[in-house]
Order: C-alpha cells, then structure tokens, then sequence
C-alpha cells in the first residue's frame, strides 16, 4: 500500500484525514498520523483499518527521518514554524510535500534542489490562501484567455460564525485561533491599489476603513483590508490591474466596535502589564483611562472614546462583562493583547451544537473588445459540527485532493509552489463541488472600485 504521512492532527486535519480514508480502499491507501499529541488523531482515525497513529515529537530528528523516508508522500499540517525541518527530510529522501501554509523564504530557498530531484512542494493549498488563489486564477485565466484585459480584482474571506448560531451583538464567535483575531493587522501597514493610486491604512486607522458587500442568502458584511494587497500583482499576473485590494470579511458593525480596543490599547502585544493576574475585568479596563477617581469606570470610557450611552457599541461593551469587578484575570505575566483574548474567549467560544461559516467573495474587473466588464464569484461554506468545521473543510479537502492527485501523477510539474496553474486548480475546483464547496458566479455591470469603500 503507498503510505502518506500527516505530521500534525490539530483541528484542521479532520476532513483531510477523513478524506483520504475514505479513499484508501480503493486507492491503496495507508494513512499515517503523527503527532506529539495522539488522542485527537486517534479519534479521527475510530478505528480504521487503514489509518494508524503514531507518536511523534518533531524534534526527535532520528524518528522525524525514519518515518519521512518510509513515506510516498508527506503532509505537514504543523504551524508553518515547523515546515522546514520537514521539508528538508523531503529534499533528503526525495518525498513530495503538501502544506496549507503560507510559502517562506526559507522554504522557496530550496526550489532550485527540489526542482533538480523532480519533487513537488504544494503550498497555500488550503482556504486562505488556497481556495483563493484557485478560484481567482480560475477565472482570470480564463479572461485572458478571451484577450481579455485586468482592471481591477478584490478578493476577500471570513471565517464567521452561522447564521443558526449567530447568538451574540457582535456577530461573531472564535471559529479559529482567537490570538490571530486579536492581533490581526498588527506589525505593519495595509497597501493596497485604487483605481491607479496606492493607498495605505496604518493600523490605527483600519477598522475604520471597511468596504460593504452583500451576499444573497446571506446579508450585507463589511471588509477591512489585509495587510499587503500588492504582493498579488506578480502572483496572480495582475501588473496592470488599476485596482487590487484583499480584505477579511466581517458583520457590519464588528469594525467599528472593535476599533475601540485598538484605541484603549487593548489589543498590544509588546508589553507585560504588572500583576495581571490579579487584576479583575474592570480593573484591566480601567488601566487604559484617565486618572478620574469620582468618575466611574463606564463614564470615563464613554467620554473618553465618545460612546453615547444609546450607542450599540455600548450594549456590545457590556455583553462581554468588560466591567465586572468579581472577574479575575488570572493570566500571570499577560500582555494587554493576552488579557483581551481571554476575556473574549469566554463570550466568543463555540458552544457543543454552534457551526461556523466560510464566506469568499470576489470581484473582478476587464476590458475586452472596448468594453468594460465585472464578474462577482462568492462561495459559502456551513460547517457539519465540532469536528468537520467549515474552516476544517475548505482547509483539509483541497490539501488532501491536491496530495492525492501528485501521487496518481495528475500534478506533475516540480518545485516549490503556489496552486495558481491549471495543472493544479481545475480538477481541484471540480472534486470539491462534490463536497459542497464551490462558487456561484455571475456578470454584473463595471463598477470599478466599490463605491461602498470608505477607502477611496
């Protein structure tokens, strides 16, 4: 049987592993899982004749080798710190590798070598990126191909909570890991391109410069901007393009709430604040506000960021307990960003029964034939429960699709790379229309940049 390897069995990993057991009868398939931790694999695993779980500490350079070289083909589902040990085994004992994870310098260091041994290394083969960069080159493709020009591409994703478990003011709940929510936008400036002119969102202004969308079935939604839009141009061949901006999507309202921790200075991570672990909630707010000692805590904070009291930001404030005085804090050592995340984990944690959603919206703008065009393609994902998540599933079936397709030969070009060819993205985007995941798509009238944007 050929035997594929997943280091790593975190949440991520259910559907990839239910996948490829799935197929592994029919394909030949031996699963191998693992990881430091084995108890979540073996659940995934139930029993499987054809899976098998084994404990790993990926430090343990001698076991990490032995298990590699045994493999047709590895999967690293580990933090993208971890890859390049893995990829180097690669390299070594001349193995394919899939990641979900974002392509390093360390990592695409090593291309000419994996080039010159005939080896593929698929990264961002996961949502974002991922399902990203294949739908968006679906289609891009497919414009030039009609001689068709690029003007303009805005592409934007979200992991959001359900409509049926939506139960909270903000319209959110941690669908994936709270410290990337809370820290997000952080360590850099957004850049981006608007009809020809760069722009450029510094982090205390972002959450006030948000685009609106509407999706049907759905709502409206709101969208504030990655960090780097401009990096795409060489990715996706848009050097011409007059407008290309990446965003994450949220409810409408989210942004403008939460550009309030970012004014008090919540969510910093650079500094320990003195014994947080006795401080309560109020007390941690309280921290980031004027000496007014016969003014109360609500009443500095709302003269402060200028909430009136009707405000919704204010019953949203509220909901989380932010001014409790009975609730501790408990995080010895914790920084402002550190402390946030714990008290909005326990407002924003997903209950037993509570599902998440993957929304992916994309416009695109051309000419062609003198005229001016735009296509809009959205995908929605619901998840099933706990364990086979919506993110788990837009993230764990195109990696396992894509390892199954390199090890039949479908995929064969070498080197360390992106799924942006049509090698990689059409039979891809085809199979996971199985699985509920696809785009629906449709031409509507050239709009240029989102008129909607408070970014212009």
């Amino acid at each position: 049987m050929r035997k594929i390897l997943i280091v790593g069995a975190g949440r991520s990993s259910s559907a990839l592993v239910r996948y490829l057991l799935d197929k592994s009868e029919e394909q030949s398939l031996k699963i191998i899982i693992a990881d430091i931790s084995v108890e979540n694999a073996k659940k995934l695993v139930d029993g499987h004749l054809n899976g098998e779980v084994i404990e790993l500490d990926i430090f343990n350079e001698a076991a990490r080798k032995s298990l590699v070289a045994d493999s047709d083909i590895v999967i690293s589902m580990l933090p993208a710190r971890f890859h390049l040990e893995i990829a180097k085994d690669c390299v070594e004992f001349g193995k394919n590798l899939v990641t979900a994870s974002y392509v390093s310098k360390e990592l695409m260091s090593l291309d000419e070598e994996v080039k010159s041994k005939g080896l593929i290394f698929m990264n961002e083969i996961g949502v974002d990126p991922g399902l990203d960069h294949m739908s968006a080159m679906q289609i891009i493709d497919r414009i030039k191909a009609k001689g068709g020009k690029m003007l303009l591409f805005e592409s934007f994703t979200g992991g959001l909570i359900a409509p049926e478990s939506d139960d909270n003011l903000w319209n959110y709940k941690f669908t994936w890991n709270p410290r990337n929510v809370v820290v997000a936008g952080q360590g850099g400036v957004a850049k981006f391109i608007q009809e020809g002119k760069y722009k450029y969102i510094p982090y205390h202004k972002l959450f006030r410069r948000t685009e609106f969308l509407s999706i049907e079935g759905y709502g409206r939604f709101e969208a504030l901007a990655n960090r780097d839009s401009l990096s795409y141009r060489d990715i996706y061949g848009l050097e011409d393009a007059l407008t290309l901006y990446r965003g994450t999507i949220r409810r409408v309202g989210f942004s403008r709430a939460w550009n309030i921790f970012v004014q008090l200075g919540l969510t910093d991570d650079s500094y320990i604040m003195e014994g947080s672990e006795f401080l309560s909630y109020r007390e941690f707010i309280n921290s980031f506000l004027p000496y007014k000692p016969y003014d109360s805590v609500e009443l500095k904070l709302r003269h402060y960021l200028k909430i009136d009291q009707d405000d919704v930001i204010w019953d949203k404030l509220l909901e989380l307990d932010l001014f409790s005085a009975e609730k501790i804090i408990g995080l010895k050592d914790a920084t402002p960003a550190q402390i946030l995340q714990h008290i909005l984990m326990e407002s924003w944690s997903l209950k037993e029964k509570d599902k998440d959603m993957i929304i992916m919206y994309h416009i695109f703008g051309y000419e062609i034939d003198g005229k001016k065009k735009q296509i809009e393609s959205n995908m929605v994902v619901i998840g099933e429960d706990q364990t086979y998540t919506a993110m788990a599933k837009t993230v764990g079936l195109p990696v396992a699709i894509a390892t199954l397709a390199i090890l039949n030969g479908k995929i064969k070009t070498p080197g360390v790379q992106r799924p942006i060819s049509k090698e990689v993205y059409d039979s891809i985007l085809m199979e996971l229309k199985e699985y509920g995941i696809k785009f629906n798509e449709k031409e509507v009238d050239y709009l240029g940049y989102n008129p909607l944007s408070l970014g212009a």
